[in-house]
């Protein structure tokens, strides 16, 4: 087991409150998640007891108002607890983040009075976990291949259709799925799109079999389908025919989540190699002492560094109350491209140990190229920066 490097630069620019938290979550991550972290990304197990740990924590209510049980903090404090997390185990970060930034976040930014006292409370402290009902085969970005319809009935909204690639749509605690539908269509014909809060027990709603991934092994993804699932009108998110639009803010602010998720990948993999080099000798001294490899490892630490500098920028940009979108674009590609490099690096300094999955820096090679894709591929934040730049796309 690794630990930050010495003088590590993650406590930078952090107020003590930020660094005490770093230190808690570095300590339940090495203590609690690592531990457990080889065997349930060999056994695909969603570990209930960790997540109950982090709700004990207060992870989940982290940028969330005290007043639906949250902690009163901020996506700057969700980054650093992230950072923690993913440095030890990807499916374990991305399960809180995806309950933060795109299972509660809707209904926290969006949600009625009611609806947030009905639901956040349970959410904020991990007791229950929500999924995002967005991706389906034609639509991600692309809001117009959206499929899945809801029809209003007597009082109620009628669901149909499916989703795919949904986390945290499927566990024995999740209790929502905030879902996008096609409410009706437009004067000039395109399609009203508006988001459905659908909880999980209500008949017609299912969750297929989990996915055989390549890589976040413990985390919960499946495809869902709609069959005549009836929710109450009131299950409205937000405004009529701006579900889509309301769903594209969350992506943004998920954006710089996921970017701080990626940064602790790559500061991990730094953290892995500096260890493994100063005790692994070759030719009767330690590889440490190679130029091919601290050289090696010195860029790794670059690319971490520049990736924490992105995302806590961006971070720091969306809580000024200005536009960020750019930056968080910035911020995801240039971290989840950083954790891509670091893991493929890392798993070189290890040798053949790298290529064995008991090894942390075997399942972040595995666990990482869904970072490039994610919310959001490389290729639209690429999009996304060329437009902020006056650059329009043919």
């Amino acid at each position: 087991m690794s630990t930050h490097t010495t003088g590590s630069p993650a406590n930078d620019g952090l107020s003590p409150e930020l660094v005490e938290l770093r230190r808690s979550v570095e300590e339940f991550a090495n203590e609690v998640v690592d531990p457990k972290a080889a065997e349930n990304y060999r056994n695909h197990t969603f570990d209930y007891d960790i997540v109950a740990g982090m709700g004990d924590l207060g992870l989940f209510g982290l940028p969330f108002s005290e007043e639906y049980g949250g902690m009163g903090g901020d996506y700057l404090a969700l980054g650093v607890a992230l950072e923690e997390l993913a440095r030890v185990d990807q499916s374990v970060a991305i399960t809180l983040e995806a309950g933060c930034s795109l299972g509660a976040m809707p209904i926290y930014r969006f949600g009625s009075g009611e609806q947030k006292q009905r639901w956040l409370p349970d959410l904020l402290t991990g007791r229950a976990i929500a999924g995002f009902g967005l991706t389906e085969p034609e639509a991600g970005s692309d809001a117009g291949g959206t499929k899945t319809t809801a029809s209003l009935e007597d009082g109620h909204w009628v669901l149909n259709g499916s989703k795919q690639f949904i986390t945290n749509s499927g566990t024995d605690i999740t209790s929502v799925v905030t879902t996008t539908a096609v409410t009706g269509h437009r004067e000039d014909g395109r399609k009203e799109i508006s988001a459905i809060i659908v909880p999980t027990d209500t008949p017609g709603f299912t969750a297929e079999p989990a996915y055989d991934k390549v890589g976040w092994n413990s985390s919960d993804t499946h495809p869902l389908s709609y069959d005549d699932v009836r929710v109450p009108e009131e299950n409205l998110l937000g405004t009529r025919g701006r579900g889509f639009a309301q769903f594209l803010s969350i992506l943004a602010e998920g954006r710089v989540a996921l970017a701080a998720l990626s940064t602790g990948v790559a500061q991990g993999c730094v953290d892995e190699a500096v260890a493994y080099a100063r005790q692994r000798t070759s030719f009767g001294r330690p590889i440490s002492e190679y130029q091919a490899v601290s050289f090696k490892i010195a860029r790794m630490e670059a690319r971490a560094w520049s990736a924490r500098q992105a995302w806590r920028a961006a971070a720091a940009k969306m809580l000024s109350g200005a536009d960020f979108g750019r930056e968080a674009s910035i911020a995801k590609m240039v971290a989840s491209e950083a954790a891509m490099d670091n893991a493929r690096d890392a798993t070189q300094v290890f040798g053949g140990a790298g290529y064995m999955n008991e090894t942390r820096v075997a399942r972040h090679y595995r666990d990482s190229k869904i970072l490039e894709i994610g919310e959001g591929t490389t290729e639209v934040q690429l999009m996304l920066i060329a437009r902020s730049l006056g650059l329009e796309d043919r």
